[in-house]
């Protein structure tokens, strides 16, 4: 039975608050899995860049987090939330400290910068949940060399950071990373509207028609800003209409667990750009071939 990974990043603080708890009572009501990815710091999401296409899709509240609004933390503020989810059942994993620094900065920012950011967001989810993460997806799919290395050093089970067709051992400049990476497989609802749908209804359906087009398992990346809250309604729809098609809808971690890692095809990442976003994004690249590759973290 084919399988669709739903990836959930929360960014905003109204997005944990609001999106989260009605993405819980979807997914309960239709005993579907799902990973929430949640951003766990300062919610500055009015310094995000306006060409980014989920920008149109805030409420004014939130897009003046940061410049003319306070930046509430999102992991203390909605604590209570979180761990609601989690309790629910849920798989919980870290989408950064300060999300939209993140997206701004990541591509060209310095190793100790990266380094600070991901280990205050270790640090608040070890906090919130009692035990260290066990994933990592990277804001916006914005990443850089580093970043990726410290997916092993960290010691995740796996990441979520770039966009791909199917899991796999990433390399990087010649470095094999021994961290797999399960990329976003399918568009996004936000996508589908900036750029071909007439409403988010025929995003819906434009979605499900994609998810039919190649075959094997996907994973798909829902915000709890957008699906969680206005379009709601859609994403029950795509729920209803995967379910139908025989599709199991599962939580990251079960996806990796279908997997033989140790047989994980290596891929190079790249990056590149992405129809109705702004910057570089990381992206899954050609195999890797080449033999005698080292390993990060050896030797050093």
């Amino acid at each position: 039975m084919q399988c669709i990974a739903l990836k959930i990043d929360v960014d905003t603080c109204r997005g944990a608050l609001v999106g989260v708890p009605a993405l819980v009572d979807v997914l309960q009501r239709h005993a579907a899995g799902a990973t929430f990815f949640c951003a766990l710091g300062p919610d500055r999401s009015g310094r995000q860049t306006r060409a980014e296409s989920l920008v149109a899709h805030y409420g004014v509240g939130t897009r003046l987090r940061g410049v003319l609004l306070p930046a509430p933390e999102i992991g203390r503020r909605a604590a209570d939330t979180l761990r609601h989810a989690r309790d629910a059942g849920f798989e919980l994993a870290i989408h950064g400290w300060d999300r939209a620094r993140w997206e701004n900065l990541a591509p060209v920012a310095e190793n100790a910068w990266v380094e600070t950011e991901m280990a205050r967001a270790g640090k608040r989810f070890e906090e919130l949940f009692g035990e260290p993460a066990f994933a990592h997806g990277a804001a916006g799919w914005r990443s850089n060399r580093h970043a990726l290395r410290l997916t092993q050093r960290l010691g995740f089970c796996y990441a979520s950071d770039c966009r791909g067709q199917f899991p796999f051992i990433p390399v990087i400049d010649g470095e094999t990373v021994c961290c797999p990476q399960l990329p976003t497989t399918l568009p996004t609802l936000d996508e589908r509207l900036a750029q071909r749908a007439t409403s988010p209804e025929e995003a819906g359906e434009q979605l499900l028609a994609a998810s039919d087009s190649v075959a094997g398992d996907h994973v798909f990346t829902l915000r709890a800003e957008l699906e969680g809250m206005k379009y709601l309604d859609v994403f029950e729809h795509l729920i209803g209409g995967w379910l139908a098609r025989g599709y199991r809808l599962i939580a990251l971690r079960d996806l990796l667990g279908t997997r033989n890692i140790a047989q994980l095809p290596r891929h190079n990442v790249v990056f590149g750009t992405l129809p109705g976003r702004a910057g570089l994004r990381m992206l899954q690249g050609p195999p890797f071939l080449r033999e005698g590759v080292s390993v990060v973290g050896e030797g050093e």
